[in-house]
């Protein structure tokens, strides 16, 4: 695990690419230290009333990017384990807010796995503009994951339990 110097916080947020077990690995994780769990992409369903792919047929990807931005900027929670969306390192403020009251730790990756785990992108409501290929996203959103972490967790061919010990042994020496 690769760390920034820094405090853990009181929430754990999880931050990667879709398909890189953000929100499996955070059910699993909250379940392991007794905290709640958030998916960002399930507020923003709520407050919305339409899955996130409907979001984005509708308010097309600027749109969807502000609404998840509002979303992620708005969130409040003490002691939680947040997964965000895979796009939510594009909203600046919400980024910032979101390591304001936690510890944001990558789930970091190869191109290679994230395509394999993936499949159909249109029914994930993957944010991608008009003719972006995956290996484009890919390179785009990888310096930003990068940016806002706190910790750079590698989970190339880890299992889940693996992954979630880690962040688990690591949560527990900042408590």
């Amino acid at each position: 695990m690769m760390e920034k110097e820094m405090d853990m916080k009181k929430n754990i947020i999880l931050t990667g690419m879709p398909g890189a077990g953000k929100s499996t690995v955070g059910v699993v994780l909250a379940k392991r230290l007794g905290r709640a769990f958030l998916d960002s992409d399930l507020v923003i369903q709520k407050r919305q009333g339409k899955l996130l792919h409907e979001i984005l047929e509708k308010e097309g990807l600027e749109g969807f990017l502000r609404i998840e931005e509002e979303v992620n900027a708005s969130l409040e929670a003490d002691g939680a384990v947040i997964a965000t969306g895979g796009s939510a390192i594009y909203g600046q403020k919400a980024m910032e807010h979101l390591g304001r009251i936690g510890t944001v730790i990558y789930l970091q990756l190869s191109y290679e796995t994230i395509c394999e785990r993936l499949g159909d992108l249109s029914e994930r409501g993957v944010a991608l503009r008009d003719g972006q290929s995956l290996r484009s996203l890919y390179d785009e959103r990888v310096p930003l994951y990068e940016k806002y972490a706190d910790v750079i967790l590698p989970c190339e061919n880890r299992m889940l339990r693996e992954i979630v010990a880690e962040i688990a042994d690591f949560a527990q020496h900042f408590e």
